[in-house]
């Protein structure tokens, strides 16, 4: 959001016709910027737009998402937190304006791929793999003293700091599930978590006569984006890296620690309760995990912060943006409280 000089490179480069960053200050900087969420809006409106690809961190996506799919426009989403914590106004304006929500995820590309044509009442259920993270097989009193460092060290993908240790923590996961069900129309009964440490299945879809269709390929994030801004196109060719049966010449699944890995249970948990909840849950997180990568607060005492923020809370109902926006601001301030408690002293 604030690397003014790789975005310089990047206008001189590729030439948009438009650009928005995050701060005025910026805006400043580059002739001719817009910013913040005005910024953001006007672009996801362009008239010359028919697809918005949604990939700000945060809260940050929401505004812009609603914006192009109330302008009718297909939107891509990359950003977890905006189905997260408001699934139900973001889906209830897509459908309202006969948009489509691609989903740019790889678990959630390859789930939607699986159904493309099949009705969801034809889904026994819907298997969302995870790789388990740097810590699979770890229990809890050996991640006490883990350090950003090695959080950041995902086996498998190469992806930002705050999804980086969302996926150690399973966090990322716990968000999918939720994603999932709002972008798939299934309910959290049919939907199960796979470990799968080699992350060559990215996800599949179990029928109900007993037949499973999976995706798998590289870890490459290139494959789904490029499936979401082509669809309902052809496939495009690539010189992406190709997946080789003889590189592998075994697969291997178990199911997910909660006990060890909580972050995954609270999310379960949250589902559950609905209403609220998800978008206190986002906010505790983002709080937690920015103290975890700034060393105020260990890596075991994470999901500590989340369930203590969550359990502050009575979960209500929400219908305008406004109101989540004033539940994210009261969830960080009460997970910053709890961040002091349980931090280092």
């Amino acid at each position: 959001g604030g690397n003014v000089d790789l975005l310089k490179k990047q206008i001189k480069k590729y030439r948009p016709k438009v650009v928005s960053v995050k701060r005025e200050v910026d805006a400043r900087i580059i002739e001719k910027a817009h910013f913040g969420d005005e910024g953001n809006c006007m672009v996801a409106t362009l008239p010359s737009v028919d697809k918005g690809v949604i990939a700000t961190p945060g809260l940050a996506g929401i505004k812009p998402t609603l914006a192009g799919s109330g302008s009718k426009k297909t939107i891509a989403l990359a950003t977890k937190e905006v189905l997260v914590a408001a699934g139900q106004i973001v889906t209830r304006q897509a459908k309202k304006n006969k948009v489509k929500i691609l989903p740019i995820d790889s678990e959630h590309s390859a789930i939607f791929q699986c159904l493309e044509g099949r009705e969801v009442d034809e889904v026994k259920r819907v298997i969302l793999t995870a790789s388990g993270g740097p810590f699979r097989g770890m229990k809890t009193r050996q991640l006490k003293n883990i350090t950003p460092a090695q959080a950041l060290k995902h086996p498998n993908w190469k992806m930002g700091a705050k999804i980086t240790i969302d996926s150690a923590t399973l966090m990322n996961k716990g968000f999918e599930v939720i994603e999932a069900i709002w972008l798939f129309g299934v309910p959290l009964s049919k939907i199960t978590v796979v470990v799968h440490p080699q992350s060559i299945i990215h996800s599949a879809v179990e029928f109900v006569d007993g037949s499973i269709i999976a995706q798998l390929g590289p870890s490459d994030m290139r494959l789904p984006i490029q499936f979401a801004l082509l669809y309902p196109g052809k496939r495009g060719k690539n010189n992406f890296r190709r997946f080789s049966f003889g590189d592998f010449s075994s697969l291997s699944f178990e199911k997910p620690d909660l006990k060890t890995f909580r972050c995954l249970d609270l999310a379960f948990g949250t589902i559950g309760l609905g209403k609220t909840m998800p978008a206190v849950m986002t906010a505790a997180n983002d709080i937690a995990v920015e103290a975890f990568l700034n060393k105020k607060l260990s890596f075991s005492r994470v999901p500590d912060v989340i369930e203590s923020t969550l359990e502050a809370h009575r979960p209500r109902v929400y219908s305008t943006m406004e109101e989540i926006l004033e539940v994210d601001t009261w969830a960080r301030d009460i997970a910053a409280k709890f961040v002091v408690k349980f931090g280092f002293k």
